[in-house]
C-alpha cells in the first residue's frame, strides 16, 4: 500500500504536489493553513480542485492519460480546512510545507505539523527562500526534516531539490528520494546554500540574457532563439560540468580569460577549481579526468550514446534534415 500523503497549504504548490501524488496512486491530504469562514474555505477547495483538474485535462490532452482517468485520480484527493488538521496528518508518512514565504507562517505550519504529525513522518519544506538549517530549528524533530524545492509547475518538471541539515537523518533523506523516484521525479541532493542549483544557474543566465539585450547585443527574439536551439539543447543532454568535461575544461579556463579581457568584467572569469584542474591537468574526456572519471569509462561507447541522444532530439524537435 503506497504511503499517505500530507501538504500544509492548499496553493498552487500544493496543487501541483497532490497532482503528481495521487497520479502516481497516492491517498493525498492538502490542509488550508489559515483560518477562514466555511464559504471562504468552500471557494478555496472548489478552486484547488479545479485547478488539479484542470492539469489532468491538460495532460490528457497530450494523450498522458485518458479522461476516464481523471475520474480514478481525483478522489485520492482530501481538501481539509485548518480545523481537520489532524485528521489529515493522522497516519501520514510524508508531510510538505508548502505555505508562502513568509516566517511567521513557516512557524505556524511547522507548529501545527509539529502537534498533529505522527513524530517519526518526513516533514518537508518546499521553501524557495529559506535555507533548510534556517527552519530546521522549528521542527519536531528535526532529524526527520529537509527542504524539498520542487520547480513549477510541479506535476511537469522532474527535478526535486532535496537539502537536507547536518542533523537530518540519512534514512529520511533516502526514504524522501525513493519516494520521489517511484513517482517520476528526479531528486537531487545539495547543501544548505541560497538559490539551491537551479535557481542560482538561472539567475545568472537571465540576468546575462537581460544584460545583452540592454547592451544590445542581439534581441530578445535571437537570444531565445539561441537558447532554444543552441544552449538549451545541448544541456538537454549534457550537464554542464560534464559539458565542461566533454569539450575541455582548456577551453573554458581559456575562453573565461579572453571575456575577462575582452569585457574588463570580472564575472566572466573562471572559478578556482577551473584554474586548479588546469594545472594539474585535469581537463576532462581526453586526460581520462575532469570533474568526471574517465579512466575506467568506455569513452568511445560513452561518445556514441551521447551523439544518439542528441540525435533523437533533433528529430524530436523537428529540427532533423535528411541530405540534399
Amino acid at each position: 500500500m503506497r504511503p499517505v500523503v500530507a501538504c500544509i497549504g492548499a496553493g498552487r504548490m500544493g496543487c501541483g504536489i497532490a497532482h503528481v501524488f495521487a497520479y502516481a496512486g497516492h491517498e493525498v491530504r492538502l490542509v488550508d493553513a489559515k483560518e477562514r469562514t466555511d464559504e471562504d474555505f468552500q471557494r478555496l477547495s472548489q478552486g484547488a480542485m479545479a485547478s488539479i483538474e484542470a492539469g489532468l485535462h491538460a495532460l490528457a490532452g497530450f494523450g498522458m492519460l485518458e479522461d476516464a482517468d481523471i475520474a480514478r485520480i481525483l478522489p485520492r484527493i482530501r481538501i481539509l480546512p485548518r480545523g481537520g488538521a489532524a485528521e489529515a496528518l493522522a497516519g501520514a508518512r510524508f508531510v510538505f510545507e508548502g505555505v508562502p514565504e513568509v516566517m511567521e507562517a513557516k512557524r505556524d505550519a511547522f507548529e501545527l505539523i509539529g502537534r498533529h504529525a505522527a513524530p517519526d513522518a518526513i516533514v518537508a519544506s518546499t521553501t524557495s527562500t529559506f535555507l533548510s538549517t534556517t527552519l530546521a530549528d522549528m521542527v519536531t524533530g528535526p532529524q526527520r526534516y529537509l527542504n524539498a524545492h520542487w520547480l513549477n509547475p510541479a506535476y511537469l518538471v522532474p527535478l526535486v531539490e532535496l537539502s537536507p541539515t547536518p542533523q537530518t537523518d540519512e534514512v529520511a533523506i533516502r526514504e524522501l528520494e525513493a519516494l520521489l523516484t517511484d513517482v517520476g521525479k528526479v531528486p537531487v541532493r545539495c547543501a544548505a546554500s541560497p538559490g539551491y542549483i537551479v535557481p542560482r544557474l538561472q539567475a545568472l543566465c537571465m540576468n546575462e540574457a537581460a544584460r545583452m539585450v540592454e547592451e544590445g547585443v542581439a534581441s530578445a527574439e535571437d537570444i531565445d532563439r539561441a537558447v532554444r536551439a543552441g544552449f538549451g539543447f545541448r544541456f538537454a543532454i549534457l550537464g554542464l560540468l560534464e559539458f565542461i568535461d566533454w569539450g575541455g575544461g582548456d577551453i573554458l579556463y581559456y575562453a573565461s580569460r579572453y571575456l575577462v579581457q575582452a569585457t574588463g568584467q570580472d564575472r566572466f572569469a573562471a572559478p578556482a577549481i577551473v584554474e586548479r584542474n588546469m594545472a594539474e591537468g585535469r581537463t576532462g574526456m581526453k586526460t581520462g579526468q575532469g570533474f568526471y572519471d574517465f579512466s575506467t569509462m568506455d569513452v568511445p561507447a560513452y561518445q556514441r550514446e551521447t551523439l544518439g541522444r542528441f540525435v533523437a532530439l533533433l528529430r524530436h524537435s523537428g529540427m532533423a534534415r535528411p541530405p540534399a
